[in-house]
């Protein structure tokens, strides 16, 4: 049987986005715009009159704007939510707010609305779809919490080094298990968020306010420490190096891969092939299949894999294709990848076990 096509209610106070928006969407067959309103209080009004499967938001709306519109979206009956969003400063920090608030994802806005429209249209028919498939409930997270006490910075190398590959419901995800971290977490954290430029900065400042572990945007030349959480910045690479002075990041302008700058591959595959034994590789929800050849990669080299479970996942895309490939070593709920991280990255307590032993023996011959 056919499936009935996806329904979408375009909610934008500019008539221009009103009439492009649905042009956008007319692309793909299997959707249908079913209204347009103008702002919050008509966006809330056509919910309960149309029944969309998705909302389009613009969170910059006279009247009730559209975090306003957000909140009271989720508190009556919660429908998946895909935020428009401008390049601004300001912008990026509204779109992390709406997305703490349960919105699904967000498209930037092109600066000139008719400039890249085809691939504004490729990405925002995307995630509508992949919104309408999501069987997990949008959730609000909690408020903004107190700013985490962070622990100073260990002279003492990572352990091990931890490489995330995330992308459609990551922000949420990341903020959960990063928050749930010690900040005396003895590996250093590298993160490939599918982003874009100008939204990184922004995302690493939220996290660095509600996590114990130190986070920022990664730079050129940044070290690898301990309770450190590096984010790959919009539109570059990142790799890692192992340098005498110290191990490093390093950022690039190549090629897209799997269609992604950054890409989860390109950073996953790196630690691989500096770190080996000692690379952990984690794959979350996101939508497609970047980071499945590189958490391989992590695995052959001896490394420890691991893929959040479909059950917990927003779009079971990255993770599925890592576990068809036979890259992931186990997979688990998102509530349990904070301590599986902790076991994985625990010092090693071999020696302590053989002088416990040997005291105990002593002990008993006396």
């Amino acid at each position: 049987m056919k499936k009935p096509p996806v329904r979408v209610l375009v909610v934008d106070d500019s008539a221009l986005m009103r009439k492009l928006i649905p042009q956008m969407l007319a692309a793909d067959e299997s959707i249908d715009v079913v209204g347009t309103a103008m702002d919050g209080t008509f966006c809330l009004k056509k919910i309960e009159e149309l029944k969309p499967n998705v909302v389009t938001l613009d969170l910059e709306m006279p009247g009730m704007n559209g975090i306003d519109t957000l909140k009271e979206i989720m508190r009556r009956q919660p429908v998946p939510v895909i935020v428009f969003s401008s390049h601004s400063t300001e912008g990026a920090s509204v779109t992390m707010k709406a997305l703490g608030l349960g919105a699904f994802d967000f498209v930037p806005k092109p600066k000139d609305a008719t400039a890249h429209m085809a691939e504004t249209a490729r990405e925002l028919i995307a995630k509508v779809k992949a919104a309408a498939e999501c069987k997990l409930k949008p959730r609000m997270l909690p408020g903004v919490q107190p700013k985490a006490e962070k622990i100073p910075a260990s002279s003492a190398a990572p352990n091990k080094v931890v490489a995330i590959g995330v992308s459609t419901g990551g922000p949420q995800a990341l903020e959960y298990v990063l928050s749930h971290l010690p900040g005396d977490f003895p590996a250093a954290i590298t993160v490939v968020q599918h982003m874009p430029d100008g939204f990184t900065d922004m995302f690493a400042r939220r996290l660095d306010e509600v996590c114990p572990l130190r986070v920022k945007e990664a730079q050129s030349g940044d070290i690898l420490q301990r309770g450190r959480v590096l984010i790959c910045p919009g539109n570059r690479h990142m790799k890692v190096k192992r340098l005498p002075l110290g191990d490093v990041v390093v950022l690039g302008d190549e090629a897209r891969v799997n269609g992604h700058r950054p890409s989860a591959d390109v950073l996953l595959r790196s630690v691989a092939e500096e770190f080996k034994t000692q690379a952990i590789g984690v794959l979350m929800t996101g939508m497609g299949d970047d980071g499945a050849v590189g958490l391989g990669e992590i695995r052959a080299a001896g490394g420890y894999t691991v893929a959040q479970s479909q059950e917990t996942c927003v779009v079971f895309g990255m993770p599925k294709a890592a576990i068809e490939r036979g890259s992931v070593m186990r997979v688990a709920h998102l509530q349990d990848l904070p301590d599986i991280l902790q076991t994985q990255c625990a010092p090693d307590r071999s020696h302590e076990d053989a002088k416990e032993v040997k005291r105990s023996t002593s002990a008993g011959s006396n």
